[in-house]
């Protein structure tokens, strides 16, 4: 029989038969014709109590209280009446029997029991209202509505069904009647099902997904998912255990939700900790809830969720309150200390307070907050009762810490683990010491899938920068500089000569904010103001500078930036040199004019509101996005804020991994039919990393751990440590040994400046013992700095930890004054106004450019991908003109190798050689142009195929391996130049220790930083000895590298 396109009766009457023969309800009937249809079938629940025992008097006062819960009278909502309804059925009708007795509790439904309790359906239920409707079929337990299912045939929408669910709800209609329903309904036989609670709009109606299918389960998707989702005891377990009202809005689970709580409590039932990685905006922080409370009503269990964001620690406080639960807030270490002896409290939050400059946890807040609860530590306050330990958040590293002082507080608990990220392979061993195996995992292109979250659209723009005048440049520098040694200026190219600066130039921050403004006035959803955008700036000093330049835009009014900053008296501590205002004194200026402007008070007044402000911006923002269109942050708010009407992520900030993944899930909330996608509009040419990071999220680099890997990884890494400490220790007191006695300020000054003060030439001659001398103290430090917390682990005795900190002071101590003494100290913040200055009037910027997949080419390499066709490009004046095609071709080809020389500087400047000569040659006319135009091309290939030459091992493959190929040249030890499979060896290590070590933004992040260097140092170490490389140079070239 054909069945496609069949008459709605027909699916209805396959539905009937399904619920009657597979799930076992009793069929009530066609209640079409029936009068008096209720949500409350009296004659059904009295019956069903009477089974259980219970008195007429008492059935008369629960069916009372019930029908008083349900009615809708005078104020009350939907929302109100529902929620007092499920309280009831969750934690049954409190009944006196009468004035002298104690009150008892009269379950209306037995939770624990789901045969116990009578399941029915009707069909065509009619309900009286202002005006009638029908239901298709309502869904009874003990005689109470708690499902409503409609229904379509298959060739209509599964659409009309949530409408008309939603329809009934109105107060035109038959709204009383939902007062008692939990779980709604709207299938076909070609959508299947979708489901909601009361007041869910349509676009957040759920599809419910099995992960392990029945193999005998139909294959009509309608009725299979009616299967898994109204089996008797799933049903219950549903309307008990993920049902929860917040802040005004009725919730029931996801099937990520579910099957995550699900497998938690396997995991809880075995005392076993673990993960759960929900990916952003698939709801985590209601798993959390839902697991708390469902722990909590099982024995002598107590609950301690630790978080850093506000946000969450209201909304659980909320959560639980809202269905009468009560959740206790720490106000501090010492408050939770005694909340934990305290066993009346079995759910307590506690918050860790931020003071870092990123708005997440830092190493400095979580060591106040560890230090607050150690000092409040007491032998008479013992924690009393079974606890389990939520982390939020758990992927941050200062997890680990927060982790072993909870476990120090609480060494019986039970820890679980919450990401929205996943913990990459890089960051196994710390995960794994931690927390242990995955629970549970909902990733990003699932969410995608089930329309949890919007897919992602991505746009590359270029904003081209050139120097105007190279020769007028270095010699402003020269003139600025004049009286600073050689160190000293060093230091200061490299804190000026990067990315960075070059990019945080005026002309360049004014082309992003044209873009933007002109982005506004193009793009539906931002210029109808239904939709807003963030701008992600590398630095919050660029961030104050963007901000000034939208205040001469119609943005004016209708930005605002969100950092950490806060113009304080200590912020601006010692930064006035008489030279110009420094970037602290400029971003102090702007901050304080915004913070007085939006208050509309006095800077003064107005500085210590930062705070407030955020508060409100953030509100406008979210609540307002007409009025707040942008907000310009770098740190702060690209975790943990959700904000549905964010639409445009703009970033101009190098990011990468996890960093870079929760910024773009800023803007993939769901939020209205006008909201198709969320975009990313990328300056800082970060496709790759967001290809990687995508793939990532969605398990391509996923890796499951067994219980195995986790032993022996914590002390592994001390003793690697450990070592590393005694390894540089000894090596800067051999070092220093060779000062003279009594090795005081005089002595070391000898030795490391100059024996006659003020003789240059001896001060330039000890140039080198200086430079070993800082790197030799740095080395040191590092070692130190990352085994402080952790001295006793490592076998040192309090009295050698002590020791060893007293030694890294001194020798800190012992790098300033010798930099002071021999000139290589610069104040760099004298500098700052003048070398702002050269940059803002020495680097232009163009017009930003959309990059497709061919346009964001360098002109290189469309000539060796097109050819002629390239050339014929040019604009007509430069292709007309030989001299002009040839120095634009040259000019490209320089650029080319001058951004790539970092990379890979022996292959670089070999190529550069070449060109040189074949300019000279060009403007002496030797050559002719067409011939010079196939050695310039051929030239181009070479760059272009990025030293695939043949030159290479197989299996030296990727472009930083390359690089690392090239520039291993050791000064000694028996490896020579031409020693290829033990360079191709060394560079592999390198190359694959890189990328394991390297962490999310480790550029620019000191602590990061040392990390790689540190690792590179040991694998040149292990292979080829002490001083066999320059580290330092070494460590230069990985970080131009793309790859890493």
């Amino acid at each position: 029989m054909n069945t496609i396109g069949q008459k709605e009766i027909r699916t209805q009457e396959n539905v009937i038969v399904f619920f009657k023969e597979e799930l076992g309800y009793d069929y009530l009937g066609d209640w079409h014709h029936r009068q008096d249809n209720s949500n409350i079938e009296k004659a059904l629940l009295t019956n069903w109590l009477k089974r259980h025992g219970y008195s007429d008097q008492i059935i008369s006062r629960v069916l009372f209280e019930l029908n008083k819960a349900a009615t809708l009278a005078g104020s009350q909502t939907l929302y109100g009446a529902n929620r007092e309804v499920y309280n009831l059925l969750r934690y049954g009708v409190k009944v006196r029997p009468s004035a002298d007795k104690k009150s008892d509790t009269v379950w209306l439904i037995d939770w624990k029991n789901p045969r116990n309790n009578d399941f029915s359906i009707a069909e065509e239920v009619t309900v009286a209202g202002k005006n009638t409707k029908r239901p298709d079929i309502v869904l009874y337990v003990n005689g109470i509505a708690v499902g409503v299912l409609e229904l379509k045939r298959s060739t209509v929408s599964i659409a009309e069904g949530i409408r008309q669910n939603l329809d009934n709800q109105k107060e035109t209609f038959i709204r009383p009647f939902f007062a008692t329903a939990q779980l709604l309904m709207a299938g076909n036989d070609a959508e299947g099902l979708r489901y909601g609670t009361i007041e869910t709009p349509e676009k957040q109606w759920l599809h419910w997904k099995e992960t392990e299918r029945d193999p005998e389960t139909t294959d009509n998707p309608l009725l299979s998912e009616l299967g898994q989702f109204c089996e008797k005891a799933r049903l219950l377990e549903v309307l008990r255990d993920f049902i929860v009202f917040d802040a005004g809005v009725k919730k029931i689970c996801r099937h990520n939700q579910f099957f995550g709580v699900k497998a938690a409590q396997a995991y809880v039932k075995r005392r076993e900790g673990g993960l759960i990685w929900h990916t952003q905006g698939s709801g985590k922080s209601l798993t959390m809830v839902w697991l708390a409370r469902w722990i909590r009503e099982n024995g002598n269990a107590r609950v301690l969720i630790i978080t850093d964001r506000t946000e969450l620690d209201e909304q659980i406080e909320m959560v639980f309150n809202g269905v009468g639960e009560d959740i206790y807030r720490t106000k501090n270490g010492a408050d939770l200390v005694r909340s934990l002896s305290d066993p009346r409290e079995s759910l307590i939050c506690s918050l860790v307070h931020k003071f870092g400059r990123s708005g997440e946890m830092s190493d400095a807040d979580v060591e106040t907050y560890i230090d607050d609860i150690q000092r409040n530590r007491s032998d008479v306050l013992q924690p009393s009762g079974e606890f389990f330990v939520f982390v939020d958040e758990c992927h941050r590293t200062q997890s680990g810490k927060l982790h072993k002082a909870m476990k120090t507080l609480l060494p019986e608990a039970i820890f679980i683990g919450f990401t929205g990220t996943p913990l990459l392979k890089s960051d196994k061993p710390r995960s794994l010491e931690t927390f242990g195996r995955y629970i549970h995992t909902y990733k990003y292109d699932e969410a995608v899938a089930d329309k949890v979250v919007l897919d992602l659209r991505y746009e590359a723009r270029d904003i081209d920068q050139q120097v105007t005048s190279q020769r007028r440049l270095d010699q402003l520098f020269e003139l600025k500089t004049q009286g600073l040694t050689d160190i000293a200026k060093a230091q200061l190219k490299k804190r000026w000569g990067t990315m960075r600066r070059v990019f945080s130039s005026t002309d360049r921050l004014n082309k992003i904010v044209a873009d933007i403004e002109f982005d506004m006035e193009r793009y539906p959803r931002l210029k109808s103001g239904r939709g807003n955008a963030m701008l992600v700036s590398d630095s919050i000093y660029s961030a104050c500078r963007l901000f000034e330049l939208f205040q001469r835009t119609e943005l004016a009014g209708k930005c605002a930036i969100v950092t950490s900053y806060k113009p304080t008296p200590n912020s601006i501590k010692g930064e006035e040199t008489g030279e110009g205002l420094t970037e602290r004194l400029l971003k102090n200026e702007i901050y304080r004019k915004m913070l007085a402007a939006h208050f509309n008070q006095s800077e003064d007044e107005s500085a210590g509101k930062v705070e407030l402000f955020e508060q409100e911006v953030k509100g406008r923002f979210v609540k307002e996005p007409g009025q707040m269109k942008l907000l310009i942050v770098v740190d702060k708010l690209l975790t943990g804020f959700d904000a549905p009407s964010a639409t445009y992520l703009y970033i101009d900030k190098h990011m990468q991994d996890h960093g870079l993944f929760q910024a773009i899930c800023r803007i993939n909330r769901l939020d209205g039919e006008d909201k198709e996608y969320g975009y990313v509009i990328d300056y800082k040419d970060l496709f790759r990393s967001l290809e990687k990071s995508i793939k990532d999220y969605t398990g391509e680099v996923f890796a499951d751990y067994d219980k195995e890997d986790v032993a022996g990884l914590l002390k592994d890494r001390i003793e690697q440590g450990s070592e590393r400490l005694k390894e540089t220790r000894e090596q800067i007191k051999t070092f220093c040994d060779q000062v003279d006695p009594p090795r005081d300020q005089d002595a070391y000054r000898r030795f490391f400046c100059a024996a006659e003060s003020g003789n240059d030439a001896q001060l330039e001659a000890n140039k080198l013992r200086r430079v070993t001398l800082y790197k030799r103290i740095g080395a040191f430090l590092r070692a130190y700095a990352n085994l402080a917390n952790e001295m006793g682990d490592a076998g040192y005795s309090d009295t050698e930890s002590q020791q060893i900190k007293a030694e890294a002071t001194y020798y800190e101590n012992l790098r300033q004054e010798i930099q002071l003494a021999s000139g290589d100290y610069v104040d760099l913040k004298a500098y700052e106004p003048a070398m702002r200055h050269l940059l803002d009037t020495y680097i232009r910027a163009e017009e930003s450019q959309t990059l497709s997949a061919f346009e964001d080419m360098t002109l290189v390499e469309l000539i060796v991908e097109q050819g002629d066709v390239a050339l014929n490009q040019l604009p007509e004046s430069v292709r007309n003109n030989e001299t002009a095609t040839a120095e634009t071709i040259e000019n490209n080809v320089r650029q080319v190798i001058v951004e790539k020389t970092p990379e890979n500087p022996k292959y670089y400047e070999e190529l550069s050689e070449v060109l040189d000569t074949l300019i000279r040659r060009r403007r002496q006319e030797a050559i002719e142009y067409e011939a010079y135009l196939a050695r310039i091309l051929d030239l181009t290939e070479k760059i272009s195929q990025s030293e695939t030459q043949g030159a290479y091992p197989p299996e030296i493959r990727s472009q930083a391996q390359r690089a690392l190929f090239d520039n291993i040249v050791p000064d000694v030890s028996g490896l020579q130049e031409t020693d290829n499979a033990r360079k191709a060896q060394m560079a592999l290590t390198l190359d694959e220790t890189i990328l394991r070590i390297r962490r999310d933004d480790w550029r620019g992040h000191t602590l990061k930083e040392r990390e790689v260097r540190r690792a590179i140092e040991k694998v040149v170490q292990a292979e080829l000895g002490d001083n066999a490389i320059d580290i330092d140079a070494l460590f230069e070239l990985v970080k131009n590298q793309d790859e890493y």
